[in-house]
Formats: C-alpha cells, structure tokens, sequence
C-alpha cells in the first residue's frame, strides 16, 4: 500500500463520483474523508488540514477556486488536486496560480488521478521512508534563503510562503544550476507522472516563483528563459 494512511479530503458533490474516489483511495491504503459541500469543506480544511485534498470546482454554496485562495490566504499548504468539468484554460490557470498541486479534467481515467495522488504525497514527503533530512544544507541566492530540511524559504529574513508544488520545482532548479532545462523535463521531473496539461503550466509555475522571490519578476536575475529551450536557474547572476 502506499503512502499508508495519508488523509485525503474529497470535496465533491457528485455522489458517483465522490464514491468511487473514496472507495479506491481507502484500497490503496489512504483515510479518505467526503464532503459535498464548500462552506463545510473549508471549515474542516482550516480546523483540520488533511495530508491532501482533491478538490471539485463546481460545488454548492462556495465553489472549489474560493476555498483554494481562502485556505492559501491563511497560509493552509496542503496539497491540492482540482478537479473539473471544464477544460477552459481559464479555470487551469486560475486553480495553479492561487496554489494548487495538479488540475485534472473530467472524465478522467482512475489509474491515472491516483498516479497523481500518489505523485503529489510523494513530493509532501508522506510515502513511508520518505521523510525530511535533518542534515540538509541551506542553500542561498541574491537575498534568498531557501532550507531543504525544512522546506522553508526566506527573502532578507522574511518567510516566502510556496506550495508543495512551487518548492519541488525550487529546489529541482536549485539541483540543476546553469543547465537549460526544457519543459517536458521539467514536468517528467517535477511532476513526477506524464502530464497531460499544456507547457504553459511549467510557464505559469516560474511565474509564480519570480513574482515571489525575484525583486523585479518582469526581468528575472535568477530564473532566467531560454529562448525556444525552456529555463535555466543562475544562482550567482548579479543585477542587470
């Protein structure tokens, strides 16, 4: 079994749906929990985070989008999964840029969305003998201070919030100095399953990284495009 008891919060309101996901997350080992409604959900996310939460965007009273800004507001970084009906590119956008994990579109295949589960628990460090070293280093960039052990992030002294998600890609730049990294690695890396999303959310996640670390995002010192190739991380850039 993997990622044995991990709490999984399933926030649908379609039965079938909400069903399914339950009854084949408590067969791979995790303790999942339904709500089928967003006021409800929220309470339960800020008065007991979950290990993640897979989350509908389409729900009565307060839909999916407004929780995940709520509960990102609030400094809540439990992964989360969007699902939706929707294959606007608004919506993926939307959902990545307020903090989510992964957005999958409805219908979707079942052995791929619990490979994604199991991708995003794996990046949180919850599969079992996965755990965080007490002995890794700090590393430090310009004003950045990021620490592997404890997953936290500085710039001059005060504390950058970023999702499981936005640290994964961080610190697999920070793996890889110099080196032109084209997109599809970075997905296949990062990631970690084949994604069926658009290049751009690669795009979108490097955005997000510049606007919370770079001083000036619109001319990066540190997480640099390479044209027609993808991205290359320079901890030493000085200013330009």
């Amino acid at each position: 079994m993997s990622d044995t008891g991990a709490r999984i919060l399933i926030v649908e309101d379609d039965e079938a749906i909400a069903t399914g996901l339950a009854l084949n997350t408590r067969l791979e080992g995790y303790t999942p929990r339904v709500v089928d409604d967003g006021e409800d959900a929220l309470q339960q996310i800020l008065h007991d985070p979950p290990d993640l939460i897979v989350l509908d965007i389409s729900l009565p009273r307060l839909d999916g989008l407004s929780i995940l800004g709520e509960i990102r507001k609030r400094g809540v970084l439990t992964p989360v999964v969007v699902l939706s009906a929707r294959e606007g590119e608004y919506d993926k956008v939307a959902a990545l840029r307020l903090g989510a994990d992964d957005y999958v579109t409805k219908p979707f295949a079942l052995a791929e969305l619990m490979a994604r589960l199991h991708a995003v628990l794996r990046r949180a460090s919850l599969s079992p003998g996965v755990g965080l070293n007490a002995d890794a280093p700090t590393f430090r960039f310009g004003e950045i201070e990021v620490n592997l052990a404890t997953r936290t992030v500085a710039k001059n002294t005060t504390q950058v919030r970023l999702t499981h998600l936005e640290f994964e890609l961080l610190k697999f730049l920070i793996d890889n100095p110099v080196r032109v990294l084209q997109r599809d690695e970075l997905l296949k890396q990062v990631w970690g399953v084949q994604h069926r999303g658009s290049k751009r959310t690669v795009d979108n996640f490097i955005a997000q990284l510049r606007a919370k670390l770079e001083d000036d995002p619109e001319r990066p010192r540190h997480l640099l495009t390479v044209r027609g190739s993808g991205y290359r991380f320079d901890p030493d850039s000085s200013d330009r």
